[in-house]
């Protein structure tokens, strides 16, 4: 591809830097190797993968990269059974059938069928929306790609390989613009290889502590300075050892935040063992895993580290 089309599309971001302060900007805190990812993918214009368990921000990052980049999103929700056409399109058999009724009566029926195969009775979905969006081009979110099945994935690898997607009526449809294009995946399933090369590929995991920090203050700017620490301190502490060996699933950064909203809400100044417990379903959603953080445990979560 062109060094002009390269460019092009990585114009608003000159540099990683950029790009950081870009999302920043639209409420995304971005480390230095996810943001190089992310560059990388624009500057190539290549599909990027990201794996990594739920709540760590995969979503979003697709959210404020396209408000960064002033696109559109485009937001393919992939599930168990998931088919071509509701991802690519469909057409509209009812607009059709009435075409065909009305040049029967008028005794025009000589390629009827190229008639009826017209863009107009094309009902667009995401994958194809997003290669016929005009300029700048969309943003692609194909969320949770590995809850769909195989043969969705070897469906996909004509627009991953090449941003075009072939209909059978109306021959290939390539993109003006190239999509930028984030697939996002919780591992409930090992995706293809073919998949996977088609894209470029980064491991989103839980924040360090202090980017921690900074989403719970940057999002909940109404929690005061301590409770914010004590937050970001006490999701840390529960996804490490050995208190992580207690729960199914470790909180992701979108519950660090809805926790630090509902005890503003609560108007707590610090977090005691009573209302952590009395919070935990916010913090975890398997009863389990609930019944797991009791006043006990809470306690001994809530005290001051070892050297500390």
């Amino acid at each position: 591809m062109a060094d002009a089309s390269l460019n092009a599309a990585a114009a608003p971001f000159g540099s990683i830097d950029a790009l950081v302060q870009g999302l920043a900007d639209c409420g995304y805190l971005a480390d230095r190797r996810l943001a190089t990812a992310v560059y990388l993918a624009l500057r190539l214009q290549r599909p990027l993968l990201l794996e990594g368990e739920p709540g760590v921000g995969k979503t979003e990052l697709a959210k404020a990269l396209a408000a960064a980049l002033r696109r559109e999103l485009l937001r393919l929700q992939c599930y168990d059974g998931l088919e071509q056409r509701e991802a690519l399109y469909e057409w509209n058999y009812a607009a059709q059938l009435l075409h065909m009724r009305a040049a029967k009566a008028r005794g025009s029926v000589e390629d009827i069928e190229a008639e009826v195969h017209q863009p107009r009775y094309l009902i667009r979905r995401p994958l194809l929306q997003a290669l016929q969006a005009p300029p700048p081009g969309a943003v692609l979110l194909i969320d949770e790609v590995d809850r769909a099945d195989e043969p969705f994935e070897a469906f996909l690898l004509e627009y991953l390989g090449e941003y075009q997607v072939s209909i059978p009526e109306l021959g290939t449809v390539r993109a003006a613009v190239p999509p930028v294009t984030i697939l996002t995946s919780n591992r409930t399933r090992e995706l293809h290889d073919a998949v996977k090369r088609r894209c470029l590929y980064h491991w989103l995991d839980y924040p360090a502590r202090e980017r921690e920090l900074a989403i719970v203050r940057a999002r909940v700017p109404d929690a005061g300075a301590a409770l914010s620490a004590q937050v970001a301190d006490f999701v840390q502490r529960l996804r490490g050892q050995p208190f992580a060996n207690a729960f199914q699933r470790a909180p992701g950064i979108a519950e660090s935040v809805e926790w630090a909203r509902a005890l503003v809400a609560l108007d707590t100044v610090s977090l005691d063992p009573e209302v952590v417990v009395d919070t935990a379903g916010i913090l975890f959603k398997q009863r389990d895993d609930v019944a797991a953080l009791n006043a006990q445990l809470a306690t001994e979560l809530l005290a001051p580290a070892d050297g500390a």
